[in-house]
């Protein structure tokens, strides 16, 4: 059931039609790591810097994740400011601040280097590429990675694409990178460079899942009360994993019901700023949610 995730550790400053938060808890690798610890042992490869609140860190170990991998540098934390309008799918930056994510290369200790499930959160391509050069023996490799990889090194994420089982990106992401406006052709092209499985997230509508068998189509859930969308994908990527690893099962019918997991964290994220909601959530909660995803889309061929 061990699962490993190498990404950023970050304090965020979000403001959203709904409200603000200042210096928040956030980064790829905590959303991940908060929302598969409602499934399986997570270890955390990151990096923070000396001015990381020791709250923050208490959090994470409340939750069971494993900080062992975690860097303390001297330097500041990474810090992210952005701004959501009223388009919530997609965050306007004002300020990036890497601080001492700029010099991280992940160093994956000895005990995590044989890890069943591994992600890689959405960093260069040369790291993600050194980390898999690290871990020995994984049933399963999962990645992310942004637009800004795919202009600025698409050749790095080529070569890592051809080494990861699954490819979790939006749907802008997967049409540059494929260089196809069409989503379906755009995961053709995607699969043929390596994944078996590419995860489209399309924010408030959903997420597709594309293999060289089938397509499969998960709704979006209808919120009333949105706070504040960061991290919802790699929260996703979270609830997805997480489940996975406590399946230890790669069947199709296992990574759909991953995907639906996935996506009601998601859901519950997007309910409150940082992590402040998945703080309060609870198991049978999720599974609420599971069930309701499920009368969303079920129907009876007459």
């Amino acid at each position: 059931m061990s699962l490993l995730v190498v990404g950023s550790v970050a304090l965020d400053s979000v403001k959203t039609p709904f409200g603000e938060a200042e210096e928040v808890l956030g980064g790829s690798a905590v959303y991940f790591s908060v929302a598969a610890s409602f499934f399986s042992q997570v270890h955390l490869v990151g990096a923070v810097g000396v001015d990381f609140p020791k709250g923050h860190l208490s959090l994470l170990q409340e939750r069971g994740v494993d900080l062992a991998g975690l860097e303390k540098a001297e330097g500041e934390t990474f810090r992210w400011k952005g701004e959501y309008t009223h388009n919530l799918n997609e965050a306007i930056t004002h300020e990036t601040h890497l601080n001492v994510f700029e010099d991280f290369r992940p160093r994956i200790p000895t005990a995590y280097q044989h890890c069943r499930h591994l992600f890689l959160a959405n960093i260069d391509p040369e790291l993600q590429l050194s980390v898999l050069d690290q871990v020995k023996s994984t049933d399963l490799v999962a990645c992310d990675t942004m637009n800004y990889w795919i202009e600025g090194k698409l050749e790095a994420l080529k070569e890592t694409l051809k080494r990861v089982d699954i490819l979790i990106i939006n749907d802008g992401e997967a049409r540059e990178l494929a260089q196809e406006p069409n989503i379906a052709r755009a995961a053709r092209a995607i699969l043929a460079m390596g994944p078996k499985t590419l995860i489209v997230k399309q924010g408030e509508y959903g997420a597709l899942s594309f293999d060289h068998e089938a397509v499969f189509s998960a709704p979006g859930y209808p919120l009333e009360d949105i706070r504040d969308p960061t991290g919802a994908g790699d929260t996703f990527a979270g609830g997805f994993m997480g489940y996975l690893a406590k399946a230890a099962n790669l069947s199709p019918l296992i990574l759909r019901q991953a995907i639906i997991y996935g996506s009601a964290m998601a859901s519950f994220n997007v309910e409150a700023f940082s992590v402040d909601r998945l703080k309060t959530l609870t198991y049978p909660e999720i599974e609420e949610r599971v069930k309701a995803f499920k009368l969303l889309s079920h129907f009876d061929i007459p």
